[in-house]
Protein backbone atom coordinates (compact mmCIF):
# COMPACT_ATOMS: atom_id res chain seq x y z
CA UNK A 1 0.00 0.00 0.00
CA UNK A 2 1.38 3.42 -0.96
CA UNK A 3 1.50 6.42 1.37
CA UNK A 4 -1.22 7.98 -0.77
CA UNK A 5 -3.51 4.98 -0.26
CA UNK A 6 -2.85 5.02 3.49
CA UNK A 7 -3.71 8.72 3.56
CA UNK A 8 -7.02 8.34 1.75
CA UNK A 9 -7.94 5.30 3.84
CA UNK A 10 -7.95 7.68 6.83
CA UNK A 11 -8.92 10.99 5.20
CA UNK A 12 -12.67 11.65 5.06
CA UNK A 13 -12.99 12.70 1.41
CA UNK A 14 -16.79 12.70 1.58
CA UNK A 15 -16.73 15.18 4.46
CA UNK A 16 -14.38 17.52 2.59
CA UNK A 17 -16.47 17.45 -0.56
CA UNK A 18 -19.65 18.16 1.39
CA UNK A 19 -18.14 20.96 3.48
CA UNK A 20 -18.97 24.53 2.57
CA UNK A 21 -15.56 25.21 1.01
CA UNK A 22 -15.85 21.91 -0.86
CA UNK A 23 -19.34 22.84 -2.01
CA UNK A 24 -18.07 26.07 -3.57
CA UNK A 25 -15.44 24.11 -5.51
CA UNK A 26 -18.01 21.52 -6.59
CA UNK A 27 -20.76 23.93 -7.70
CA UNK A 28 -18.41 26.12 -9.74
CA UNK A 29 -16.63 23.12 -11.30
CA UNK A 30 -19.95 21.51 -12.25
CA UNK A 31 -21.09 24.74 -13.90
CA UNK A 32 -18.05 24.63 -16.18
CA UNK A 33 -18.37 20.90 -16.83
CA UNK A 34 -21.95 21.46 -17.98
CA UNK A 35 -20.79 24.21 -20.33
CA UNK A 36 -19.31 21.42 -22.50
CA UNK A 37 -22.14 18.90 -22.21
CA UNK A 38 -25.30 18.75 -24.29
CA UNK A 39 -28.86 18.48 -23.02
CA UNK A 40 -29.40 15.20 -24.89
CA UNK A 41 -26.86 13.44 -22.61
CA UNK A 42 -25.05 11.97 -25.61
CA UNK A 43 -21.50 12.48 -24.32
CA UNK A 44 -19.31 9.78 -22.85
CA UNK A 45 -17.46 11.05 -19.77
CA UNK A 46 -14.29 9.70 -18.14
CA UNK A 47 -13.50 10.69 -14.54
CA UNK A 48 -9.83 9.94 -13.80
CA UNK A 49 -9.03 9.95 -10.10
CA UNK A 50 -12.73 9.90 -9.31
CA UNK A 51 -12.32 9.61 -5.55
CA UNK A 52 -15.62 8.68 -3.91
CA UNK A 53 -17.60 9.70 -6.99
CA UNK A 54 -18.69 13.25 -6.18
CA UNK A 55 -18.64 14.24 -9.86
CA UNK A 56 -19.02 10.89 -11.64
CA UNK A 57 -22.06 9.75 -9.68
CA UNK A 58 -23.79 13.12 -10.02
CA UNK A 59 -23.22 13.17 -13.78
CA UNK A 60 -24.37 9.55 -14.14
CA UNK A 61 -27.51 10.38 -12.18
CA UNK A 62 -28.20 13.13 -14.72
CA UNK A 63 -28.20 10.48 -17.44
CA UNK A 64 -24.67 10.69 -18.86
CA UNK A 65 -22.58 7.64 -19.76
CA UNK A 66 -19.82 7.88 -17.13
CA UNK A 67 -16.71 5.78 -16.57
CA UNK A 68 -14.53 6.27 -13.49
CA UNK A 69 -10.95 5.30 -12.66
CA UNK A 70 -9.73 5.50 -9.06
CA UNK A 71 -6.42 4.37 -7.55
CA UNK A 72 -7.47 3.97 -3.91
CA UNK A 73 -9.54 0.85 -3.22
CA UNK A 74 -11.22 2.46 -0.19
CA UNK A 75 -12.50 5.39 -2.26
CA UNK A 76 -13.52 3.04 -5.06
CA UNK A 77 -15.56 1.01 -2.60
CA UNK A 78 -17.47 4.10 -1.48
CA UNK A 79 -18.10 5.08 -5.11
CA UNK A 80 -19.47 1.63 -5.95
CA UNK A 81 -21.62 1.58 -2.81
CA UNK A 82 -23.61 4.49 -4.21
CA UNK A 83 -25.21 2.05 -6.68
CA UNK A 84 -25.09 4.41 -9.66
CA UNK A 85 -24.63 3.53 -13.33
CA UNK A 86 -20.95 4.60 -13.23
CA UNK A 87 -18.60 1.98 -14.68
CA UNK A 88 -15.83 2.10 -12.07
CA UNK A 89 -12.34 0.58 -12.22
CA UNK A 90 -9.23 0.64 -10.11
CA UNK A 91 -6.36 2.22 -12.00
CA UNK A 92 -3.88 5.02 -12.34
CA UNK A 93 -3.86 8.19 -14.43
CA UNK A 94 -0.46 7.16 -15.77
CA UNK A 95 -1.81 4.10 -17.55
CA UNK A 96 -5.24 4.15 -19.21
CA UNK A 97 -4.43 1.29 -21.56
CA UNK A 98 -7.79 -0.39 -20.84
CA UNK A 99 -9.37 2.36 -22.97
CA UNK A 100 -8.96 2.78 -26.72
CA UNK A 101 -7.86 6.10 -28.19
CA UNK A 102 -10.59 8.65 -28.78
CA UNK A 103 -13.19 6.95 -26.58
CA UNK A 104 -14.51 9.87 -24.50
CA UNK A 105 -16.07 13.25 -25.30
CA UNK A 106 -15.24 14.85 -21.94
CA UNK A 107 -12.45 13.78 -19.59
CA UNK A 108 -12.04 14.94 -15.99
CA UNK A 109 -8.58 14.82 -14.42
CA UNK A 110 -9.55 16.28 -11.05
CA UNK A 111 -7.35 14.46 -8.53
CA UNK A 112 -4.18 12.97 -10.01
CA UNK A 113 -2.26 16.19 -10.62
CA UNK A 114 -2.40 16.90 -6.87
CA UNK A 115 -0.31 13.82 -6.18
CA UNK A 116 2.12 13.54 -9.11
CA UNK A 117 5.45 15.09 -8.17
CA UNK A 118 7.48 15.17 -11.34
CA UNK A 119 6.95 17.19 -14.47
CA UNK A 120 7.31 14.00 -16.50
CA UNK A 121 4.51 12.21 -14.64
CA UNK A 122 2.17 15.18 -14.97
CA UNK A 123 2.82 15.30 -18.71
CA UNK A 124 2.27 11.53 -18.94
CA UNK A 125 -1.07 11.77 -17.10
CA UNK A 126 -2.26 14.60 -19.32
CA UNK A 127 -1.03 12.79 -22.43
CA UNK A 128 -2.98 9.67 -21.44
CA UNK A 129 -6.10 11.79 -20.87
CA UNK A 130 -5.55 13.36 -24.27
CA UNK A 131 -5.12 9.96 -25.95
CA UNK A 132 -8.44 8.57 -24.69
CA UNK A 133 -10.34 11.78 -25.48
CA UNK A 134 -11.85 12.30 -28.92
CA UNK A 135 -10.34 14.89 -31.24
CA UNK A 136 -12.22 18.07 -30.46
CA UNK A 137 -13.15 16.71 -27.05
CA UNK A 138 -12.71 18.54 -23.76
CA UNK A 139 -10.34 17.79 -20.88
CA UNK A 140 -10.72 19.52 -17.52
CA UNK A 141 -7.65 19.32 -15.27
CA UNK A 142 -7.51 20.38 -11.61
CA UNK A 143 -4.39 21.59 -9.82
CA UNK A 144 -3.47 22.64 -6.28
CA UNK A 145 -1.96 26.11 -6.41
CA UNK A 146 1.42 27.05 -4.98
CA UNK A 147 0.65 30.35 -3.29
CA UNK A 148 -2.36 28.99 -1.44
CA UNK A 149 -0.05 26.44 0.17
CA UNK A 150 2.54 29.08 1.05
CA UNK A 151 0.04 31.55 2.50
CA UNK A 152 -1.97 28.99 4.46
CA UNK A 153 0.54 26.35 5.53
CA UNK A 154 3.75 28.35 5.78
CA UNK A 155 2.45 31.65 7.10
CA UNK A 156 -1.06 31.25 8.53
CA UNK A 157 -0.29 27.93 10.25
CA UNK A 158 3.20 29.13 11.25
CA UNK A 159 5.21 26.44 9.48
CA UNK A 160 7.50 28.77 7.54
CA UNK A 161 10.65 28.11 9.60
CA UNK A 162 10.20 24.34 9.30
CA UNK A 163 9.59 24.61 5.55
CA UNK A 164 12.75 26.63 5.05
CA UNK A 165 14.86 24.35 7.25
CA UNK A 166 13.64 21.29 5.33
CA UNK A 167 14.20 22.90 1.92
CA UNK A 168 10.50 22.78 1.06
CA UNK A 169 10.53 26.28 -0.45
CA UNK A 170 12.75 27.89 -3.08
CA UNK A 171 14.13 31.39 -2.60
CA UNK A 172 11.13 32.75 -4.53
CA UNK A 173 8.70 30.65 -2.44
CA UNK A 174 7.89 27.88 -4.86
CA UNK A 175 6.93 24.69 -3.00
CA UNK A 176 9.21 21.68 -3.39
CA UNK A 177 7.27 18.45 -2.85
CA UNK A 178 8.36 14.84 -2.45
CA UNK A 179 6.09 11.77 -2.50
CA UNK A 180 5.94 11.71 1.30
CA UNK A 181 4.41 15.20 1.22
CA UNK A 182 1.36 13.72 -0.59
CA UNK A 183 0.47 16.96 -2.40
CA UNK A 184 2.26 18.92 -5.10
CA UNK A 185 1.64 22.60 -5.80
CA UNK A 186 2.05 24.53 -9.03
CA UNK A 187 1.98 28.00 -10.52
CA UNK A 188 0.35 29.02 -13.78
CA UNK A 189 3.68 28.89 -15.60
CA UNK A 190 4.12 25.27 -14.48
CA UNK A 191 0.70 24.37 -15.90
CA UNK A 192 1.58 26.12 -19.16
CA UNK A 193 4.73 24.02 -19.49
CA UNK A 194 2.76 20.80 -18.94
CA UNK A 195 0.24 21.76 -21.63
CA UNK A 196 2.99 22.65 -24.08
CA UNK A 197 4.77 19.34 -23.52
CA UNK A 198 1.51 17.39 -23.96
CA UNK A 199 0.65 19.38 -27.09
CA UNK A 200 -2.78 20.53 -25.98
CA UNK A 201 -4.68 23.80 -26.32
CA UNK A 202 -6.22 25.79 -23.47
CA UNK A 203 -9.72 27.17 -23.80
CA UNK A 204 -9.69 28.88 -20.40
CA UNK A 205 -8.45 28.41 -16.86
CA UNK A 206 -10.72 29.08 -13.90
CA UNK A 207 -10.63 29.25 -10.09
CA UNK A 208 -13.37 26.97 -8.76
CA UNK A 209 -12.98 27.91 -5.10
CA UNK A 210 -11.07 31.20 -5.04
CA UNK A 211 -10.65 32.34 -1.40
CA UNK A 212 -13.06 29.73 0.01
CA UNK A 213 -10.31 27.56 1.53
CA UNK A 214 -8.79 30.56 3.30
CA UNK A 215 -12.23 31.38 4.73
CA UNK A 216 -13.43 28.06 6.13
CA UNK A 217 -14.57 29.36 9.56
CA UNK A 218 -16.16 32.40 7.91
CA UNK A 219 -18.07 30.25 5.43
CA UNK A 220 -19.23 27.92 8.19
CA UNK A 221 -20.58 30.87 10.17
CA UNK A 222 -22.56 32.32 7.24
CA UNK A 223 -26.33 32.01 7.11
CA UNK A 224 -27.65 30.10 4.10
CA UNK A 225 -28.54 33.22 2.11
CA UNK A 226 -25.09 34.74 2.55
CA UNK A 227 -23.44 31.46 1.61
CA UNK A 228 -25.54 31.22 -1.57
CA UNK A 229 -24.37 34.71 -2.45
CA UNK A 230 -20.77 33.70 -1.86
CA UNK A 231 -21.22 30.91 -4.40
CA UNK A 232 -22.70 33.46 -6.82
CA UNK A 233 -19.67 35.66 -6.18
CA UNK A 234 -17.25 32.84 -7.01
CA UNK A 235 -19.19 31.98 -10.15
CA UNK A 236 -18.94 35.64 -11.17
CA UNK A 237 -15.17 35.91 -10.63
CA UNK A 238 -14.01 32.38 -11.51
CA UNK A 239 -12.44 33.55 -14.78
CA UNK A 240 -10.78 36.68 -13.35
CA UNK A 241 -7.13 36.17 -14.29
CA UNK A 242 -5.92 38.57 -11.59
CA UNK A 243 -7.32 36.19 -8.95
CA UNK A 244 -6.42 32.81 -10.42
CA UNK A 245 -3.00 32.19 -8.88
CA UNK A 246 -4.11 32.77 -5.28
CA UNK A 247 -6.98 30.28 -5.50
CA UNK A 248 -6.54 26.99 -3.65
CA UNK A 249 -7.38 25.13 -6.87
CA UNK A 250 -7.58 25.85 -10.56
CA UNK A 251 -9.35 23.96 -13.33
CA UNK A 252 -7.61 24.13 -16.69
CA UNK A 253 -10.10 23.61 -19.53
CA UNK A 254 -8.44 22.17 -22.62
CA UNK A 255 -9.47 21.16 -26.14
CA UNK A 256 -7.97 18.08 -27.73
CA UNK A 257 -6.91 19.43 -31.11
CA UNK A 258 -4.31 17.55 -33.14
CA UNK A 259 -2.09 20.20 -34.69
Amino acid sequence: MTELEKYYNKFNEEKRLNSRHGTVEYVVSMKYIHDYLSDDKSEKILDIGAGTGRYSVALANEGYDVTAVELVKYNLGILKSKKSSVKAYQGTALNLSRFEAGTFDVTLLFGPMYHLYTFEDKVKALSEAKRVTKTGGIILVAYCMNDYAVIRHAFKENNLKECLENNKLTKDFHCISEPEDLYDYVRIEDINRINEAAGIKRIKIIAPDGPANYMRPVLNAMDDETFENFIKYQLAVAERQDLIGASAHTVDILENINE
